[in-house]
């Protein structure tokens, strides 16, 4: 009697692991999303073309690419495309993004170059009609629903195919609930190995894609070297979700993430060499 309730208590917690990790099946955007590779910020190149670049879009459609890119919101409503909060590493100068304004902005130079951040407006001018995106949300300082709110409400009129993430499941649930056929999807990777500010168990349900049943992505978007993971796993199995590769910086690493049905997002090597 005793094995009989053992069972039945792993059987339920077993289903009930099911429904945490469920995703949305069957949006029609990956049609169009999935026979692409993915440049990570662009095709970058330094020290001469700059991540998140305009000259660094430019080189991905060149090639054919889709591309990865970052959005931020400024104070006074501006989507800008750029990867950190801090300022230090691309633009060499102290501050958030987030406290800048547009006027302040275009101060900036990327990397030691004389290319300017662009606005998520300059990146899918130059999209759209050609190749796919995969634009990221990166929230700061509790802004998630205004940040979600201008994507969403900027992509109402581009015409482009494209696909949102985000880390912050707060961000793809806010895409769940303004604009429900977007194509949405979490990004993740194991939040275990080292300190990162966050709770221990925000850690353990980041890493575990375990607020799936919250945010519903149609796509898990998972560090590459990392992958190794029971419930991404399990997701992939059961619910049939999409996985996205990050960053993959080889041809094997590429081939083998694709060879799993998986889609890859790229940077520092040539593909097709």
């Amino acid at each position: 009697m005793v094995i009989v309730w053992i069972f039945a208590v792993l059987l339920i917690l077993y289903l009930v692991l099911l429904l945490l990790l469920r995703c949305r099946k069957g949006n029609e955007t990956w049609a169009k999303l999935k026979p692409q590779r993915y440049a990570h910020r662009g095709y970058h190149d330094k020290p001469t073309i700059p991540e998140n670049s305009m000259p660094a879009f430019r080189r991905a459609i060149e090639h054919g690419w889709g591309a990865e890119l970052d959005v931020h919101l400024l104070r006074d409503g501006t989507l800008a495309v750029f990867h950190d909060s801090d300022l230090k590493r691309c633009a060499n100068v102290e501050g958030q993004i987030e406290d800048l304004d547009l006027e302040g902005l275009r101060k900036l130079r990327l990397e030691g170059t004389d290319e300017q951040v662009p606005l998520l407006d300059d990146v899918l001018a130059l999209f759209e009609g050609k190749q796919p995106l995969i634009i990221e949300l990166k929230t700061a300082k509790g802004n998630h629903r205004a940040l979600a709110e201008a994507v969403c409400k900027r992509l109402d009129s581009y015409k482009g195919d494209f696909c949102i993430e985000s880390f912050d499941p707060l961000a793809v649930a806010d895409v769940r609930k303004l604009r429900p056929g977007i194509c949405r999807g979490q990004l993740s990777m194991n939040f275990l190995k080292e300190p990162s500010g966050l709770p221990w168990y925000q850690r353990f349900l980041m890493t575990n894609v375990l607020l799936n049943w919250y945010t519903r992505p149609d796509f898990l978007a998972y560090q590459f070297s990392d992958r190794d993971n029971f419930c991404l796993d399990l997701a992939r199995r059961v619910w049939g979700v999409q996985e996205v590769s990050w960053t993959i910086r080889s041809k094997e690493d590429l081939l083998a993430c694709e060879k799993f049905g998986s889609i890859g997002i790229f940077e520092k090597f040539d593909p097709e060499q």
